[in-house]
């Protein structure tokens, strides 16, 4: 008993120091403690998933309820969550029951961890170590989204993404892959956007179409 209890206390301890770490707005332990609903979630969650592993479904199902009423986060109990998990501004956010998320991940509100049809077994996606999943994305189905990826806000993603890789769109599609540094982990407001990246190229052949057809405009007059 009194190794669960100095568990428990590592647990909070760490995910205290993850959202200091993550959150600049956060200003004392008590602040997080008392307000923050992503570390409420988590708590739950991983005491709904010691009841879930040890056969008690319906009771984990309950915890995972209250959690969902308190936070507005509806985390499957069955989940498997890494070390070092936060939800920022966590509201609207759904993680299903097959989930499977590495150490070090990041998400922000509604984003949905989800399936995609009515399928049994393994459903639901899995999430390497060291992922940022943007507001209001959509990772569906029995897929792997790599190390160190970033999913941009409002992407659909519906196929797996290889590591380090940044992922942007509806359906998503990676725009860049390569390595990634600790240090852009929450500039996940300056992914590319490749609809503006398309509108600004086509601009690009307008003008030149326009230079050229001034310059043939011009070449027959002076022929006349």
């Amino acid at each position: 008993m009194r190794d669960n209890g100095l568990n428990v206390v590592r647990a909070i301890r760490e995910q205290l120091d993850t959202i200091f770490r993550e959150d600049p707005a956060a200003r004392s332990s008590l602040e997080i403690i008392l307000c923050y609903p992503g570390f409420h979630a988590i708590l739950l969650h991983r005491f709904a998933h010691h009841l879930y592993r040890g056969g008690l479904r319906t009771l984990s199902r309950v915890v995972s309820q209250i959690g969902r009423s308190l936070t507005g986060i509806e985390i499957h109990p069955g989940a498997r969550i890494g070390r070092r998990f936060f939800i920022d501004h966590g509201m609207g956010v759904v993680i299903g029951e097959t989930t499977e998320i590495g150490d070090d991940v990041l998400l922000y509100q509604n984003v949905t961890l989800g399936g995609t049809g009515k399928a049994s077994g393994k459903r639901h996606p899995t999430i390497g170590n060291k992922v940022v999943i943007g507001t209001g994305a959509k990772v569906l189905g029995n897929i792997t989204v790599g190390d160190h990826c970033k999913i941009g806000a409002g992407s659909v993603v519906i196929h797996s993404v290889p590591p380090h890789s940044t992922v942007v769109g509806v359906p998503g599609r990676i725009v860049r892959t390569h390595g990634v540094s600790e240090g852009e982990m929450l500039e996940h407001g300056q992914l590319p956007d490749p609809e503006a990246q398309e509108m600004d190229e086509l601009r690009d052949r307008v003008n030149r179409l326009e230079t050229a057809l001034q310059e043939l405009l011009r070449e027959t007059r002076q022929t006349r």
